[in-house]
């Protein structure tokens, strides 16, 4: 095919796609970032969230919250949505709350504390810049800085346990007594997690200080993420669009991977886009399984390629191990430690300790590429049980992916 042929027929899809009308009627609406005017089936969280944060309108200092469920189960936007209406009620009352939303995932923010501090500071405008001054000198800005409030600071931070598995708990310690160095202004930290089962590597003094209050998210059912994809696709597809047997099986999906709404979000929209790219104006319900693989290989493959040398080798450890193995077989992290080793010496890689490559399994449980649950061996101590969390087939793609990068 010649270039001039390749042209046309780039030009032509291009001039196709402004042509053509969309079935999207608002495609935003399908992202999980969207905030619905109604959110569904989380009345009780949102009434709790309330109750705790509304003696901020008091200028009192509400508790600080733990906040925990799986991926998936509306926990920012429940979170968001509660702080923003306070907010807004502030703001007509002429009270000063404030509130600052971090996302512990984002590179600039979750290396350091000193990143960490700057970040919350610049989002109440105090230009702290990123690096280059001692980190003393930073919290003397940032303490100036909410003092300077007045009233009431609520700092929520997402994915708390990514950014403690990345610089230490030391950051919450400081956080969690704030209040002890300040007179006019009042802070309270709200945490957000997928990790149930993380306040149980804290500090005790910052795991009795974080968790005053806790709130637990449950899975949704197939039901009620049927619900929320029927409130969501009448904004975002024109009438008949939609089959209902594809929100049907898009919520039944979801609910057998942990009730997860992103997940059922994610796979409307893509099989939407498929139907769509194929000029096709209906969506139905073998758009649904293209777009699982889709979604599933994608996901998978842009995380593992961001992974470092070590977690990618501990990955591979795990696969080999589990690929020949039937589906529900688990490992533990001994047997996972020792595969290890023996890769690093056939690449002449000096291993890391089994301490280490513990914490890297749960990295690798928090990012959802594998299951890896705690293990009581009462007095043996506790280990992990490590699973995969996927299809076998994309699993093999990975298998093989890490194998010539790693050149195993």
């Amino acid at each position: 095919m010649t270039q001039n042929i390749v042209q046309q027929k780039i030009s032509m899809v291009f001039k196709s796609a402004i042509d053509k009308k969309s079935i999207f009627k608002n495609k935003r609406v399908l992202d999980i970032s969207y905030i619905p005017d109604n959110i569904l089936h989380r009345d009780s969280e949102l009434y709790e969230i309330s109750k705790i944060l509304s003696v901020s309108l008091k200028n009192e200092r509400p508790s600080n919250v733990f906040v925990y469920g799986p991926t998936g189960t509306g926990k920012t936007l429940v979170v968001d949505y509660v702080c923003n209406e306070l907010l807004s009620v502030a703001r007509e009352n002429k009270l000063s709350v404030h509130y600052v939303y971090v996302n512990a995932k984002l590179k600039r923010i979750a290396d350091t504390e000193y990143r960490l501090v700057s970040h919350i500071a610049n989002e109440l405008g105090e230009h702290i810049p990123f690096t280059g001054l001692p980190t003393d000198v930073v919290y003397s800005r940032f303490l100036n800085k909410v003092e300077s409030l007045n009233g009431v600071l609520i700092i929520v931070i997402d994915e708390i346990d990514y950014l403690v598995n990345k610089i230490g708990d030391r950051f919450l310690y400081t956080l969690t007594r704030i209040n002890q160095d300040l007179y006019n202004t009042k802070v309270s930290i709200i945490g957000i997690s997928n990790n149930l089962n993380f306040t149980e590597y804290l500090d005790a003094r910052v795991r009795s200080s974080l968790s005053e209050e806790e709130v637990v998210f449950s899975p949704y059912n197939a039901i009620q993420l049927r619900d929320i994809l029927e409130d969501r696709s009448k904004k975002a597809f024109y009438e008949g669009v939609v089959e209902n047997s594809v929100i049907n099986k898009c919520a039944a999906i979801a609910a057998q991977e942990n009730g997860d709404a992103r997940k059922a979000l994610d796979l409307l929209r893509v099989s939407a886009e498929i139907a769509e790219r194929n000029n096709e104006y209906k969506v139905k319900e073998y758009h649904v399984d293209l777009a699982q693989k889709k979604i599933d290989y994608d996901r998978f493959i842009e995380v593992v390629k961001t992974l470092a040398q070590h977690q990618k080798l501990t990955l591979f450890a795990v696969l080999d191990l589990l690929l020949s193995k039937d589906v529900g077989f688990k490992v533990h992290t001994g047997d996972v430690y020792d595969k290890y080793v023996s890769l690093c010496n056939r690449i002449k890689k000096t291993p890391i300790t089994q301490r280490r490559i513990s914490d890297i399994i749960n990295e690798l449980d928090i990012l959802g590429i594998i299951n890896a649950k705690i293990k009581n061996l009462g007095r043996y101590g506790r280990t992990r049980e490590v699973s995969l969390a996927n299809s076998k087939d994309v699993y093999e793609k990975i298998y093989n992916l890490l194998k010539n990068d790693l050149y195993l």
